[in-house]
């Protein structure tokens, strides 16, 4: 039989169970207190536009002030790191939906005390990609995004034409080029103000690529929402 992500989450919640990260008994919750007390929260100073870690008293980070990416700025929920990487790593190729509101939950404990943008977008996958997969991780957040706070969610407005290999493994520069002109905007977003949302950023590449798409369509600002962020000496 299959199971949607939501009827999933469902038999996931619907019967106790054991932490995922400890094995200990946590009724309905996969992640136990103690564990999610161990979880990674970004570290202050942060850059204004890609929340990656500063130094000092600095606003932005070099790479912002180099070259400015085309989003406008960056809310990330945790730092990616042990024993967080496990988590998102099980949510985004082992089908462990149970764990997206435990993710999720700092993040809209950020957002819901900020101004809200006009319409939220997942990043998209390469259709080759989605159907070794299976789904969006970025689609499933969003979505959980945007039923708690109420902002209109657009799932196709951008599509991943160029079938790239994995971020993962590149380096900096390699991730850059990889996703050099990967995307396109099927529909306008004139005049929108819009949140892009992922779950990783590590070098912003993908991002920024998405973002320069979007503003390309007319849109306003870009932002970004991201569950983790990847400290810099590990993009």
């Amino acid at each position: 039989m299959n199971l949607n992500f939501t009827s999933r989450l469902f038999f996931k919640q619907a019967w106790p169970q054991h932490c995922f990260l400890c094995a200990a008994a946590c009724r309905h919750d996969p992640v136990c207190i103690a564990c999610r007390q161990e979880l990674p929260r970004p570290v202050a100073p942060i850059c204004a536009v890609c929340a990656t870690p500063l130094a000092g008293d600095a606003v932005l980070c070099g790479a912002c002030l180099r070259q400015p990416p085309a989003f406008a700025h960056t809310v990330a929920a945790w730092q990616y790191a042990w024993p967080l990487d496990r988590l998102i790593h099980a949510f985004k190729f082992h089908h462990q939906f149970s764990l997206l509101p435990v993710l999720a939950e700092p993040l809209l404990d950020r957002l819901r005390d900020q101004p809200a943008p006009d319409i939220l977008v997942p990043m998209p996958l390469h259709p080759q990609r989605l159907r070794q997969r299976g789904y969006n991780q970025a689609l499933l957040l969003a979505q959980h995004l945007s039923r708690h706070l109420k902002i209109p969610l657009l799932k196709t407005v951008c599509q991943r034409t160029r079938h790239t290999t994995e971020q993962s493994g590149l380096s900096r520069a390699e991730r850059v080029s990889n996703l050099r002109h990967a995307f396109i905007c099927a529909a306008t977003v004139r005049g929108q103000h819009i949140a892009l949302i992922d779950d990783v950023m590590t070098s912003g590449s993908s991002a920024h690529w998405l973002a320069l798409a979007l503003r390309d369509a007319g849109a306003l600002s870009v932002q970004c929402w991201v569950l983790a962020r990847t400290p810099p000496n590990a993009a």
